[in-house]
């Protein structure tokens, strides 16, 4: 009922997942991103498979060990399916035997797409090149267009309804973390969330305090003359 991009920014090692489906508030419970480890749990959905993937993956455990021992574990894994990219950028997926048609997942370097209950395998294969064919491009705009790739292949094949984008920074908390939950364009409604936070959001972001820097930027001056002056460019 989902498709879903795991992906590390070559340049940056920045974290991200955005998915799409035909089903409420899909960013509650597919997306888990810690600062070195991204997993993306869908289909019949386990989210513990998210929330001890994400922490083990995080702790150092390798994508295919975790991924092979939820496997053996959950005897429903036929209907599970699950990607995940580790600390050392290695990708596993999964997509169980039982998962609605159709449903597969491929990648490439530093990054996985995996979907189901799609129109077909262009919408994963067409979302993976997108995100290839685009290097040059901002990483949330590189994921963001990758999923819109995907869904002028046939997306979720019952439809649309919400989407979600999630990046971390090499920090416990997102970067960015935007939701639409319950949407009649969904991908549509996050690149207008994404472009309001580049007016004001992500340049008080650049700032935050990280585990190198407790306090961050505590000085605004210089967030307040960027905000004056327009913002990040828009998407």
């Amino acid at each position: 009922m989902t498709y879903s991009i795991v992906a590390r920014d070559p340049e940056t090692g920045d974290l991200g997942i955005a998915v799409a489906s035909r089903f409420f508030a899909v960013g509650a419970l597919v997306p888990h991103v810690r600062p070195d480890a991204a997993v993306a749990t869908q289909a019949f959905i386990n989210p513990m498979w998210g929330v001890d993937g994400a922490r083990r993956l995080q702790n150092g455990e390798s994508a295919d060990e975790v991924l092979a021992d939820f496997i053996a574990r959950d005897p429903g894994q036929a209907q599970r399916q699950a990607h995940m990219i580790d600390a050392h950028n290695t990708i596993a997926a999964h997509t169980g035997a039982d998962c609605v048609d159709w449903a597969g997942h491929c990648s490439a370097e530093g990054v996985s797409v995996a979907g189901n209950m799609l129109v077909g395998p262009k919408v994963i294969e067409d979302t993976l090149a997108c995100y290839l064919d685009n290097p040059d491009l901002p990483f949330e705009q590189r994921l963001l267009l990758a999923m819109k790739a995907g869904e002028a292949a046939g997306g979720d094949k019952r439809g649309r309804q919400s989407a979600a984008l999630r990046i971390h920074r090499g920090q416990d908390y997102p970067w960015l973390d935007l939701r639409a939950d319950d949407h009649p364009d969904p991908l549509a409604e996050l690149t207008r969330l994404l472009d309001v936070a580049g007016q004001r959001y992500l340049l008080f972001a650049e700032g935050f305090g990280t585990r190198d820097n407790f306090a961050g930027v505590t000085d605004r001056a210089e967030v307040d003359r960027k905000v004056a002056e327009g913002g990040r460019a828009a998407p």
